[in-house]
């Protein structure tokens, strides 16, 4: 699955380099590091370790990526690993070049100002099912960027570089309270996406990611969902939201999205077909929304897709 992509920022230039692998430009923030680092030829085995957590962000290039005690693992724009304090990311830059640098971003975010947010959520906004808490889980180090994740690392990437007033600080404390609640949703979808079935006779909201999976070509209504949590339409839709990251009704579209790409991808299917084989009801709105989501019309996706297929 590929995930939302991170703006790269602007290379430094060649005379500005102090090394050509892992060359670090820094920028400190009250509660935050930001580090960004490029490598602009083949190397291996290169060490990196903080004293915070740190999370890390491809920009541009491809990493592989050994941390301790886990197979080493490609490492790519689009996603996002969190690394725990004192832990050595051994590092690979198999593609490297001077025309083909890697970039990445590495936030080493304060121990007491995660402790602090997760402390706020369980106390104010407990998850619904109560043996479940708010937590950085470093099991779900690796993560594919969603939207959401997305813009906030944008954000704090674009206050680190180009702020330079006073309120600098501030706005990057804000920034990193919503940075690490993003991070926490995406790990709890990415984990109910991965264990759903297992999970679903447990965790309230498992079961209905299970149920949407199962019926997603089916018109889908949002009633039905809220009794299968056993909770209010109101408290559902609020509780959903707070955990997962997104609406209940933005994540059955990511999933008919997600379907219809699929079908895409085999030239011999029509779009209407497609259309109604993702759960869409009307063909107008399944473009429409498609080139929303995509950027392309399902068309342009499907011949984009083939081309590349009959190219390899």
């Amino acid at each position: 699955m590929k995930g939302v992509s991170l703006h790269p920022v602007p290379l430094s230039q060649e005379r500005s380099l102090f090394t050509l692998v892992e060359n670090r430009s820094a920028f400190t923030m009250e509660r935050c590091e930001l580090n960004v680092f490029e490598t602009h030829q083949r190397a291996e085995k290169v060490n990196l370790v903080f004293g915070d957590m740190v999370l890390t962000s491809m920009l541009r290039g491809k990493k592989v990526m050994h941390l301790s005690e886990q197979p080493g693992f490609e490492y790519l724009p689009g996603e996002s690993v969190i690394v725990p304090p004192n832990e050595v990311m051994e590092i690979d830059f198999p593609e490297a070049r001077n025309d083909n640098p890697t970039q990445c971003i590495a936030m080493a975010i304060e121990g007491n100002l995660i402790q602090e947010t997760i402390n706020q959520l369980n106390e104010h906004q407990p998850k619904e099912d109560s043996h479940f808490a708010w937590k950085i889980d470093h099991r779900m180090f690796h993560l594919i960027n969603n939207q959401e994740l997305g813009d906030i690392i944008n954000r704090l990437i674009r206050i680190g570089i180009k702020e330079h007033n006073r309120e600098k600080d501030l706005l990057a404390n804000l920034a990193l309270h919503e940075l690490l609640i993003r991070l926490m949703q995406t790990q709890a979808r990415q984990f109910l996406e991965r264990n759903y079935r297992k999970l679903s006779t447990d965790n309230r909201f498992a079961y209905v990611i299970q149920f949407i999976k199962e019926n997603i070509r089916e018109k889908i209504d949002m009633n039905a969902l809220s009794e299968k949590a056993c909770m209010s339409r109101a408290n559902f839709f609020r509780k959903f939201r707070e955990e997962i990251g997104i609406t209940p009704g933005d994540y059955i579209l990511e999933e008919r999205i997600r379907l219809a790409k699929e079908f895409l991808k085999k030239p011999h299917y029509q779009i209407t077909e497609i259309c109604y084989m993702s759960g869409f009801q009307n063909l107008n709105n399944f473009i429409r929304v498609f080139k929303k989501e995509t950027g392309m019309t399902p068309k342009a996706y499907q011949a984009s897709k083939n081309a590349f297929s009959l190219a390899r």
